[in-house]
């Protein structure tokens, strides 16, 4: 691992047990905002990366105006599933206590009217693309070494051919409660997984093909919707979408509890990661519109799977006076004082294994920073197009 990791957040991951392979990473402290990551030059290893922070819930301010989402949805035009998102004013940013500094200051963002998937590519969608492209994910791919050494520390030795086989992370739960601090302790380096096979040999995707696909990085989300003739969200029109015409309010369905009397999306319900109740039916991945969409139509734009937007992630983007430009597309460069040598794009939305007490990654302002040539079980994306 690198040398230059943030020194003060130090923990060490047994990566792969048989090989005698340990990896220095960093780990944000309980109350710290930004997630842990693994910096690209180890992307190979593990295609890693978690969005980690404890945070209570708060009650935000704000109206809910559920009555009024209904009709808003269904008076938006609807084509070739895809929404048409109108154009308007975003007030960006955190809206309650459970908000990370990197969500402020709020600041107003002009956005044009766009094109939105009413829900995340699914498994049918991605394996259409591959089939017709023959294209292979990242996760499937065999690391270079030769281009691997290049990132890595000078006189690293060469690390054995079993260590440089294709595979991601896949997480697994806990048998009793652990530190939030150690994500090794739920995430496992499988050989063999990748899109077609999410939890590794052995799991299929067979019957999930109404599911959204996962193990996916950026670069296989680009490869994706540059076939379909779309593009990425930007992080600005991912916030405004998943607002769906609500303002001041907290999570895409208003201020409500997440979980209240009916989970209002796929998160973890319990104490994570040892404890899941199942209350809303799904331990991993939920079939698309398995819950109710937000006032704009779209569906899972809180939970499920995290959602890669186009934007560079910046920790402190929202202090630059370019944050506020019209349509937005970003910074111009990824920068994370938390991880100060890896380049970062956003995720936004949260995912299967979010709760209160670990991410809160379903709130609407949740920003979260990852190495784009990283994959998950718990990372997918939607697309975008523009509006004629």
């Amino acid at each position: 691992m690198r040398s230059h990791l943030v020194k003060q957040y130090p923990s060490t991951l047994t990566v792969f047990p048989n090989s005698g392979i340990y990896l220095r990473i960093s780990f944000p402290k309980k109350d710290d905002s930004q997630g842990m990551q693994i910096s690209k030059s180890v992307r190979y290893l593990f295609n890693l990366s978690i969005s980690l922070g404890c945070l209570s819930l708060v009650p935000g301010c704000g109206t809910d105006n559920h009555e009024n989402q209904a009709s808003a949805a269904s008076a938006l035009p609807k084509k070739d599933g895809m929404i048409r998102i109108p154009a308007g004013t975003l007030h960006m940013g955190g809206d309650n206590a459970q908000a990370d500094p990197n969500e402020f200051p709020k600041h107003d963002v002009a956005i044009h009217a766009f094109w939105m998937d009413e829900t995340e590519v699914t498994n049918t969608q991605f394996d259409a693309f591959v089939k017709a492209t023959g294209y292979t994910t990242v996760a499937e791919r065999k690391v270079n070494w030769e281009e691997m050494k290049q990132t890595l520390p000078p006189g690293t030795p060469q690390l054995p051919d079993s260590v440089l086989q294709p595979g991601a992370l896949v997480f697994h739960p806990t048998k009793q409660p652990v530190s939030l601090n150690d994500p090794s302790a739920w995430w496992t380096w499988t050989n063999g997984a990748n899109w077609r096979h999410p939890e590794g040999p052995g799991s299929s995707i067979t019957d999930k093909m109404d599911h959204p696909v996962v193990q996916i990085c950026w670069e296989d989300a680009m490869a994706y919707v540059k076939w379909a003739g779309k593009r990425l969200p930007t992080e600005a029109e991912w916030e405004w979408a998943a607002r769906g015409g609500l303002t001041k309010t907290i999570y895409p369905w208003g201020n409500d509890d997440p979980e209240g009397e009916k989970p209002k999306a796929n998160f973890w319900q319990g104490l994570f990661p040892y404890q899941n109740s199942l209350k809303d039916g799904y331990f991993t991945t939920a079939p698309v519109k398995s819950f109710p969409p937000n006032g704009y139509g779209l569906y899972d734009m809180a939970g499920n799977v995290w959602e890669w937007c186009s934007d560079w992630f910046d920790f402190e983007f929202y202090k630059n006076p370019a944050a506020a430009k019209a349509n937005t597309k970003g910074p111009e460069h990824a920068y994370n004082p938390y991880m100060p040598y890896q380049q970062e794009k956003v995720m936004r939305g949260g995912s299967f294994l979010c709760n209160d007490d670990y991410c809160s990654g379903y709130r609407n302002a949740r920003r979260m920073g990852s190495s784009p040539d990283t994959g998950l079980n718990h990372a997918g994306f939607r697309c975008v197009r523009n509006a004629e």
